[in-house]
């Protein structure tokens, strides 16, 4: 077995991460996830989940298909919380938002929770037609580097990373003659300038004050926003999904996983039963301490399952069964990729498994025995 095995005490690093977190193991015992707005507000139209907070939503052309956008009233106009993808649909239904729920006031200023293309989709055409954008650092300059790396074809880290998950040959040879997605197929052009959110500062929105609270793990420098009796998540505080973590062939060796746990750690000290969370997708919800234990314990079992299923050598891809015990298509392969990759580099990090090349470059990934590694 490779050197970099090593000895864990029982319950491996993810049970020692939500011990240290401090998060609530007796909410184990019931679900205490509540949905006070049963009903998603309809295309074009806005609910007003509390004074001043509008909630709308916008479409999306993949099986998760809608982003919750959030509009606060400000006196010198709205502020409004991620814009959804760039496109014919989203712009006219922004038109009609504009019109209607937002009664022809301008956008005063836009908010990005993190750089992933529908959340900041629409951010540069708000900018255009005046609105100041702000965002973390790091989420911003992912953004922008993102949406100014146009590729026709998959480079040769990225085939390299496909590789060694796993692909067979004649996928390979597929991906290889498709051009990939790239964030300007979704995301307006992303003038320069931004002003920069950061951990524990305090914005006014919407006659209250919000304390800014990052996040990591699903993306860098994820901003959410607390406020009393109110936070507004983004993809860091979902309801009944997963956030996708994921890792990427820009940082191959990553272990997105110890991020989203140290954050489901961190944010748990600030989260109360009353809160009404209104997250990027879904419904909004109460019950954010069970919420933020479930996420982790969710990982954790996932993360024993899968060492079980590594007592015989494979590669990610030959992980998916046990990952996601659902058919994963050609349409659904790369996020679950990234996300078996992501899950089998904590398990390497932790000491829990091995791994060694095949002769046809993929890694194969193994449990590691009891033995003292010498």
């Amino acid at each position: 077995m490779p050197r970099r095995c090593r000895r864990l005490a029982p319950g491996g690093a993810t049970s020692a991460l939500a011990s240290a977190a401090g998060l609530p193991q007796a909410c184990a015992m019931a679900d205490q996830i509540h949905h006070p707005f049963p009903e998603p507000p309809t295309e074009g139209e806005a609910i007003e989940v509390a004074p001043g907070i509008l909630w709308l939503r916008l479409p999306l052309p993949m099986v998760l298909d809608h982003v919750n956008i959030y509009a606060l009233d400000d006196p010198d106009g709205w502020t409004v919380i991620d814009t959804g993808f760039r496109g014919r649909r989203s712009l006219a239904l922004w038109e009609r938002i504009l019109a209607g729920p937002l009664a022809g006031r301008r956008v005063a200023r836009v908010i990005g929770t993190h750089h992933h293309p529908d959340h900041i989709g629409l951010a540069g055409w708000f900018q255009d037609r005046g609105a100041e954008l702000l965002m973390t650092q790091t989420a911003w300059l992912y953004a922008r580097m993102l949406v100014l790396d146009v590729q026709e074809q998959p480079t040769s880290q990225t085939m390299t990373f496909w590789r060694r998950a796993g692909l067979p040959p004649d996928r390979l040879a597929q991906r290889a003659a498709e051009r990939p997605f790239n964030f300007a197929d979704s995301v307006a052009p992303m003038p320069v300038g931004f002003t920069r959110l950061d951990e524990g500062q305090v914005l006014h929105m919407a006659g209250r004050d919000w304390t800014i609270h990052l996040g990591n793990g699903h993306a860098p420098a994820h901003a959410t926003f607390w406020s009393e009796g109110l936070v507004i998540g983004g993809d860091q505080l979902l309801p009944g999904i997963s956030a996708n973590i994921g890792v990427y062939p820009t940082e191959p060796e990553a272990d997105p996983l110890t991020e989203w746990l140290d954050s489901c750690a961190r944010l748990a000290a600030f989260a109360r039963d009353d809160q009404l969370v209104l997250p990027g997708h879904k419904l909004p919800y109460t019950g954010l301490p069970f919420r933020l234990w479930q996420m982790a314990e969710n990982h954790r079992t996932i993360l024993d399952r899968l060492a079980l299923h590594l007592s015989s050598p494979r590669t990610a891809i030959d992980c998916f069964p046990v990952l996601f015990r659902r058919e994963i298509d050609h349409g659904t392969e790369g996020m679950a990729l990234v996300e078996a990759v992501a899950h089998l580099n904590h398990l390497l990090r932790a000491g829990r498994i091995g791994r060694h090349l095949s002769p046809e470059g993929a890694w194969i990934w193994q449990a590691c025995d009891h033995r003292p590694v010498t």
